[in-house]
């Protein structure tokens, strides 16, 4: 039996139930905030206030007064730049590191029992929105938000990368000149039986989805096109699993891999690729991450400390993992590629309908 991906629903559920235990979702998280709430908040509007040399060196004298940061992380690729931060101010970080439905779940555990743990979150964008929901984050201001990309200014949090999910294909598999050009090739019948699909991908399927309704597709349309495609698939579980089936040659080309993972395995000798002749498949679906400052910090100064090195040097140690960083640079893989946005929103409010109508689609699949 496949098992289904739920990271939607979970959030859901968890909303409902901090909400029965502590009021509304969408109310004010403040009354019920630890002590240390204002003080932090405090700090983060003065800092917000200020730029340039005057910024990083009140920010610097007031973060080694807090000595340290807690942060909780999703991010496995996170260690170089803890490192990094940590050598160049002096700074201890403590790191709690977790699955992205599993920080979420602490942050509210700790928020209902009001307790002052992480300084600073970093993780996916459906968790980050769960949290502003319950307004436990402080908006973070400044001239290095407004160079990140438009898709990555959020209220309450700011992406330091982004997960592409493009189609990835085995060279050795798919000659040079007969790689997709399309998603929509990939539903014909010289591709059955040689597509991956990953069946937890709930949120590049509704940014899909949105984008052929937009493109003039009726409902009905978009239904039968993907229920094609996964007509021709076989389901996998996890990107990381589906990053080595394409590697190995289990099938040949993934509808919806992240394109470190097919840069990460290219490096390693796997004959994989995303781009022909420099460009991939269009449109590339972005879905932001990022770090939301907590309001009951303990450490405000150290986590803006921390936020800023994510968009200056950190975003040096995503590109080095082959990530796509918030903020644009000479080189970056995404300069004049059409991309679509994950309905975040929507995907929070509504995680019930989209969780089984994806399920829907992957149920025509086959197994791997």
């Amino acid at each position: 039996m496949r098992i289904r991906s739920a990271s939607y629903i979970v959030m859901a559920l968890m909303l409902l139930l901090t909400a029965a235990c502590g009021g509304s979702p969408t109310a004010s998280n403040t009354a019920s905030a630890p002590a240390g709430a204002t003080a932090a908040q405090q700090v983060y509007d003065q800092i917000n206030g200020l730029s340039g040399s005057e910024r990083t060196n009140t920010l610097l004298d007031l973060a080694k007064k807090d000595g340290t940061l807690s942060l909780y992380t999703s991010n496995t690729d996170m260690d170089d730049v803890v490192k990094a931060f940590e050598d160049k101010y002096g700074l201890k970080v403590q790191t709690y590191r977790a699955n992205s439905e599993t920080v979420l779940q602490r942050v509210l555990q700790e928020a209902s029992a009001n307790y002052q743990g992480a300084d600073l979150i970093e993780t996916n964008a459906g968790e980050l929105n769960a949290m502003q929901q319950r307004q436990l984050l402080y908006p973070y201001q400044g001239e290095l938000r407004e160079k990140v990309r438009p898709e990555g200014r959020k209220d309450g949090w700011t992406a330091d990368r982004f997960n592409a999910f493009v189609i990835g294909w085995n060279t050795s598999k798919v000659p040079a000149g007969t790689e997709p050009q399309s998603l929509k090739d990939l539903a014909g019948p010289q591709w059955k039986g040689r597509v991956g699909l990953e069946i937890g991908d709930v949120d590049w399927f509704a940014a899909m989805y949105n984008y052929y309704k937009s493109q003039g597709s009726s409902d009905d349309e978009v239904m039968s096109f993907f229920r094609q495609l996964a007509a021709n698939s076989k389901i996998a579980k996890g990107h990381t699993v589906m990053g080595e089936l394409l590697a190995a040659g289990q099938f040949d080309v993934a509808a919806s891999i992240y394109s470190h993972t097919v840069d990460n395995a290219a490096e390693k000798g796997a004959p994989v690729s995303w781009r022909t002749n420099g460009k991939p498949v269009q449109p590339v679906v972005l879905r932001p991450n990022g770090a939301g400052l907590m309001k009951s910090a303990k450490h405000p100064a150290a986590a803006m400390l921390f936020l800023d090195f994510l968009l200056t040097d950190g975003q040096q140690a995503i590109a080095g993992a082959n990530r796509i960083g918030a903020i644009p640079t000479a080189q970056d893989p995404l300069a004049g590629v059409q991309t679509v946005s994950v309905p975040e929103e929507d995907l929070l409010n509504n995680a019930q309908k989209w969780s089984d109508t994806y399920k829907n689609v992957t149920d025509a699949g086959g197994q791997t």
